[in-house]
């Protein structure tokens, strides 16, 4: 075998986390040793031309229009035929079940399904597809340990077909002073002012955006300095300007936008704020610890696993915008606790969730698939 072929299958590609690590394994998996190539339904954004880029064509097959509809898998399918993978990774529930569906009926040696989702509010019948799907795949990846243990405990998948394999993240270079400059002219920050920031989608069952609002409106009569810096886009965005409007903060909350490079934004920040409601994983957890911030965060999912609580971040219950504001407030009154988690985080980020290591798991589990199901 001259080269261990490789497709991926998402839903859509755009801006997501998940797309983000497929593009890292474009980049650093072996070329020598991989071909890979990609399917999803749709594809917008720039992501598309990084992953050409990067030797990875992609195909986007279109958007399933029903339960019923079978054209989508029948333009996969061809893809599948003219690629001849080996293995057939998929992502995200979607990803999965095409990954799944065209490995059987393709014959595709190695079917890897990976769960990258906080499934808190599944309900039963999308726990049993997925418990189907698992026994289809011939492996399963947990992007982290709760993950991991919705697989084995709920899923009741063997241990032998699920693999943890943590996220990484690929460490950027940090922003120059010009840009950061600008940047706080644009969002109107101030030296003197205390920003909390949040980069992610807009959705607020998910993210919860609008319980760090509540938690600004708290934290204001105790220091009337802070500002939050909300990254990202979303369907609920309108909601939040609204309710920023209603608890008398509009003046004191920044909205971004998308961003399709939030590293600089990070240079803006004094502490970082996810509050979300599920978590699989959190990677801009990562990014935030990358770029030097301490962490204040939810206990929920796999974010236990990321922050080192106490170490590099405080974390709350969800849903409790008091307590957010409480250990904001913490950090704002100990410079030096900042600083402290800060470097924590740098090391923990630099240690167990960088791109490098990322990829090196994946490529053992490739090797170690093909060789038990491919031979040499």
């Amino acid at each position: 075998m001259d080269k261990i072929r490789i497709l991926h299958c998402l839903e859509t590609v755009g801006s997501g986390g998940v797309e983000q690590r497929r593009l890292t394994l474009a980049r650093q998996l072996d070329s020598a040793r991989y071909q890979q190539a990609l399917v999803c339904t749709k594809a917008v954004g720039a992501l598309p031309a990084r992953f050409a880029e990067a030797g990875c064509p992609l195909h986007a097959v279109g958007v399933f229009r029903g339960v019923l509809d079978r054209e989508p898998y029948r333009q996969a399918l061809r893809v599948v035929r003219e690629f001849r993978p080996h293995i057939i990774h998929g992502a995200v529930f979607e990803g999965v079940s095409l990954a799944t569906i065209l490995g059987r009926l393709a014959r595709v040696p190695v079917i890897i399904g990976e769960e990258t989702s906080d499934p808190v509010n599944r309900r039963w019948r999308g726990h049993l597809l997925l418990r189907l799907l698992g026994a289809l795949s011939h492996q399963m990846v947990a992007v982290s340990p709760a993950v991991e243990q919705y697989l084995l405990g709920r899923l009741h998948l063997p241990r032998s077909k699920v693999t943890l394999i943590n996220n990484g993240v690929a460490e950027m270079a940090p922003p120059d002073e010009n840009q950061i400059r600008a940047l706080r002219e644009q969002f109107e920050l101030a030296p003197e002012h205390f920003v909390i920031g949040t980069v992610g989608r807009l959705l607020d069952r998910h993210k919860r955006v609008s319980d760090l609002i509540r938690a600004l409106a708290v934290l204001l009569p105790a220091c009337p300095e802070a500002r939050l810096l909300i990254v990202g886009r979303g369907p609920d965005e309108g909601m939040l300007r609204e309710l920023a409007g209603q608890l008398g903060v509009a003046a004191q909350v920044r909205f971004a936008g998308y961003q399709a490079d939030p590293q600089p934004c990070y240079a803006l920040m004094d502490v970082f704020a996810l509050a979300s409601a599920m978590e699989a994983f959190g990677l801009v957890l990562v990014e935030a610890m990358q770029a030097g911030l301490p962490v204040v965060a939810t206990r929920v999912g796999g974010i236990p696993s990321v922050v080192d609580e106490g170490a590099s971040g405080l974390l709350v219950s969800p849903g409790q915008p008091s307590a957010l504001a409480e250990a904001i407030l913490a950090l704002r009154c100990d410079p030096a606790r900042r600083q402290s988690m800060g470097r924590a985080g740098q090391a923990l980020a630099t240690s167990n969730f960088g791109a490098e290591r990322y990829v090196r798991d994946v490529d053992h589990l490739y090797q170690r698939l093909a060789a038990q199901r491919i031979g040499p």
